[in-house]
């Protein structure tokens, strides 16, 4: 598709996504299989996307739309990339799955572990919320201990163990935990404010001997993007190695987006475990969980703890990350400092035009995510993106869909754009926003 600026006009017709919403009642709770794309934390009936390519997606109406959702972070090198579909549609013709070991699995590790020195081995699955519950599952064997500590607002998948104060779609709609987790199971997670030391120390204290591993989102990307503050991540790494519990990095989110190493990178980080998800698929269903050696041999076959999974690895989604992370690493030197300006001129852009307006808003922004925050406070954490203004947001992200900017449709999810992204994306947003705060 062009990347000629989006029309701004407001007289987009949603009349087909309406018919097919009411369709998908009768079918699904809510009428969608994941709660965040409801809309229901920013008001209106969700389009529905019928094509994207690039940077836009279209709906089944014919609207089109500027895309900051990528599907929640792996379209970064954008929709229908080329040499992604080229090899999908190719792999398919052998058949989309075998239940057997292929050698794309391999050179699909082998590339991964090259952006990833923490990663001595490696198993993939199908989604992040496999990658972490094995991970966890993993530290809890190698530890012989049972408790898990995670940061409030950092979602880990929808696990039982997880849900304990996570973020995405359970702060989206203000739920504090889950029905349907035993409060033995949820008992076992430690829920505790991001970036502070302090309290992460008074844990182990409080818990000698018993904390088995340290979850965390590097930079948090589900309750809205928040950066980790200087020397917090360092100081996890300290704290875990010091009272013997294994230090787990999920960057289903981060990983491939924030730098090629990711977090780990970008933070100089040695974590004992990582999990990983999003760009690696290359928009396919994958997830992988690796670190090092001594640990992942604990697992079946060669070791006590068992994981599986029939479509783990399947050529798909092997063949899809490849193209996606093989291009990654070929074109690092280009597609990084691309994604960190475009990201900025767009996070900067709408920022001074909400200044302008007059309109309280924070931005936080960590390479090619960001989030804007309806308030007027720093947010550091958790406790302070739930002080935003989540009625103010809502008419934000109506006001801009109308003006065909799709947006995350909560406060706290991150925004994410692709090397599809560029000038006439930045000035359309930019132009967009400042209509839509006149508007609000």
């Amino acid at each position: 598709m062009s990347t000629k600026a989006t029309n701004l006009s407001l007289s987009r017709v949603h009349t087909r996504s309406l018919e097919l919403q009411r369709r998908a009642e009768r079918f699904f709770p809510g009428g969608v299989n994941s709660p965040v794309r409801a809309f229901r934390a920013v008001g209106g009936a969700p389009p529905f996307v019928e094509r994207a390519e690039g940077a836009y997606v279209v709906d089944a109406d014919g609207n089109r739309y500027i895309d900051y959702v990528g599907s929640w972070g792996p379209m970064i090198l954008g929709h229908a990339f080329p040499p992604v579909v080229e090899v999908i549609e190719r792999t398919a013709k052998s058949s989309a799955s075998f239940g057997a070991s292929t050698a794309a699995e391999a050179e699909l590790a082998e590339r991964v572990i090259q952006c990833y020195p923490a990663i001595e081995k490696m198993r993939f699955v199908s989604s992040g919320t496999e990658a972490t519950m094995s991970a966890i599952r993993l530290a809890r064997a190698a530890t012989g201990r049972k408790i898990i500590v995670k940061f409030e607002g950092c979602y880990h998948g929808h696990a039982d163990g997880l849900l304990v104060k996570a973020g995405s779609g359970v702060a989206t709609f203000g739920i504090p935990g889950s029905a349907g987790v035993p409060e033995e199971i949820a008992g076992l997670t430690h829920p505790l404010p991001y970036n502070d030391l302090a309290e992460l120390e008074a844990a182990f204290d409080a818990h000698p001997d018993e904390i088995a591993a340290v979850i965390l989102e590097p930079v948090v990307g589900n309750a809205g993007c928040i950066a980790p503050a200087p020397g917090f991540l360092s100081g996890v790494r300290e704290l875990t190695r010091r009272e013997g519990a294994l230090m787990i990095v999920d960057e289903v989110m981060t990983g491939f987006r924030v730098a090629l190493g990711g977090a780990c990178e970008l933070y100089s980080l040695d974590p004992d475990l990582v999990t990983l998800g999003k760009i690696v698929g290359g928009g396919l269903p994958v997830g992988v969980f690796g670190g090092k050696r001594k640990y992942m041999d604990m697992l079946a076959p060669l070791g006590p703890v068992y994981q599986a999974g029939t479509l783990s690895g399947n050529p798909l989604a092997m063949a899809a990350g490849l193209a996606t992370v093989g291009y990654l690493l070929e074109h690092a030197d280009e597609v990084y400092p691309k994604l960190e300006k475009t990201a900025k001129a767009i996070a900067d852009g709408v920022a001074a035009e909400a200044e302008k307006a007059g309109v309280a808003l924070r931005t936080n922004r960590v390479g090619s995510m960001w989030t804007w925050f309806f308030t007027d406070g720093p947010v550091r954490n958790y406790d302070e993106a739930a002080k935003s203004d989540t009625a103010a947001f809502g008419k934000f992200h109506r006001a801009m869909l109308d003006r065909g900017v799709w947006l995350p449709p909560s406060q706290f999810e991150a925004a994410f754009l692709g090397t599809t992204h560029g000038e006439a994306e930045v000035e359309t947003t930019t132009s967009a926003a400042r209509e839509a705060f006149r508007a609000t």
